[in-house]
């Protein structure tokens, strides 16, 4: 892989850009796309799948073959969403030239864009997003209505066109964007617009496409409208219930412009009530990347309590949490010891109070006490002497105070409900 280029290629794509877009691909995992290859398989014949990339992106002839269609959860609960899934090969392919977009795009993003940009995150726009509900009396929650189905491609591609003049970058992307679609039953789906929501390139293509469309437009025509995007999802923030309506008004006609449409029942004007925003409105509650921002009960320094505009999980994210708890069985697993649970369910219970234990994380904690009373259920089952639930008490006590920590929402939640 030293070797950086050949000189007969029309493309001048180096050879080691291939090999850095592998190892992404390799850490970040992934099933198999259409082809049923896996990465294992893939990596089996590493040298020659890896020089089969370079030799045809550099010469040209490169296509990409059908994207595995897979109906999956939103990540952040409330329904489901298509998933398009690349081949492994193709993987590697979109990230050469995802890489080289992100490097001449990054310098040019909004400051209010946080969606799939280094060193930001989803956290970071929950964050800002609270402290402008503290300063701003209105909220308008944008809902752009199937956004990676319905994008339209002429202008996603003249939004790569205008931060990338490199003729092979708009040519795989043009021909990523007709790629066609294997469905779940077996169909394969031709496609006129819209990009597979999934593939590697798909997130900074995303970005350019509301980079021009949304946010360059609201810096231009309302200079002092704050707002985050996290790709599609978006809050603006309003000095008053005029303004929001004024400004919600002409981003409906700026998404029709640019081929999008605003979901009519899911976009919505929320006042942002607190004890100092007493007024009363219909909606004064929204959703943004799975926490629910409404009035909440706040305790001060002082014990003294008030009201403030806070976010908290969604009650969708604790939903799919719930399912998935449910699904584990734990009760029922009695062949696996304490050790195997624990390494089998704190990755995941640590990423769910990392990310909806950011902010007002005593909303988690009934969720985190379920998991609880299914161990507690587990370990009466599993040891014949505590069967009674005097002796079950007892030594779940013993084990919490030696091993605070073992499992990881003990950090935070030691306690059992009484219905266990």
């Amino acid at each position: 892989m030293g070797e950086l280029k050949s000189p007969d290629k029309p493309f001048d794509i180096p050879k080691q850009a291939v090999w850095e877009a592998w190892k992404k691909v390799k850490a970040n995992r992934g099933a198999p796309g259409a082809d049923g290859v896996s990465l294992e398989e893939f990596e089996s014949d590493l040298k020659n799948n890896l020089y089969k990339i370079w030799n045809r992106m550099s010469s040209g002839s490169y296509f990409p073959p059908p994207v595995r269609a897979v109906e999956i959860g939103k990540s952040h609960g409330g329904g489901s969403r298509i998933l398009g899934i690349p081949t492994v090969a193709d993987r590697v392919a979109q990230t050469v030239v995802a890489e080289v977009l992100e490097v001449r795009a990054e310098p040019l993003f909004h400051p209010d864009s946080y969606g799939y940009r280094p060193q930001r995150g989803a956290l970071d726009a929950v964050a800002t997003c609270r402290q402008r509900c503290w300063k701003s009396d209105w909220v308008i929650d944008l809902d752009i209505q199937k956004f990676f189905d319905t994008v339209p491609w002429e202008l996603m591609v003249k939004a790569v066109g205008a931060v990338c003049d490199l003729p092979w970058v708009l040519l795989y992307v043009k021909r990523w964007l007709a790629a066609p679609v294997v469905q779940p039953d077996g169909g394969v789906q031709q496609r006129n617009r819209g990009t597979p929501q999934g593939s590697s390139v798909s997130p900074i293509l995303a970005n350019l496409f509301l980079h021009f469309a949304f946010d360059v437009w609201m810096a231009r025509e309302f200079t002092g409208v704050r707002f985050e995007r996290y790709v599609d999802d978006v809050v603006v923030h309003c000095i008053d219930e005029n303004q929001a309506y004024h400004v919600l008004g002409a981003v409906q006609e700026r998404m029709g412009q640019v081929g999008l449409e605003l979901h009519p029942e899911k976009t919505r004007i929320v006042y942002c009530k607190d004890s100092n925003r007493a007024g009363e409105y219909e909606c004064t509650e929204f959703t943004f990347l799975g926490y629910t921002f409404r009035p909440r009960g706040v305790r001060r320094r002082d014990g003294k309590m008030f009201t403030g505009f806070n976010p908290a999980v969604s009650k969708d994210a604790l939903k799919k949490m719930s399912e998935r708890v449910r699904s584990w069985r734990l009760h029922k697993c009695t062949q696996f010891s304490e050790a195997d649970l624990a390494r089998w369910i704190n990755p995941i219970v640590r990423g769910w109070m990392g990310y909806y234990g950011a902010f007002y994380r005593s909303a988690l904690y009934p969720l985190l006490a379920r998991i609880n009373a299914y161990l507690m259920r587990w370990l009466r089952k599993k040891h014949k002497r505590l069967r009674a639930r005097k002796k079950a008490h007892e030594a779940w006590v013993r084990a919490v105070a030696l091993r605070r920590g073992f499992f990881a929402q003990w950090r935070w939640v030691t306690w059992v409900p009484r219905v266990w």
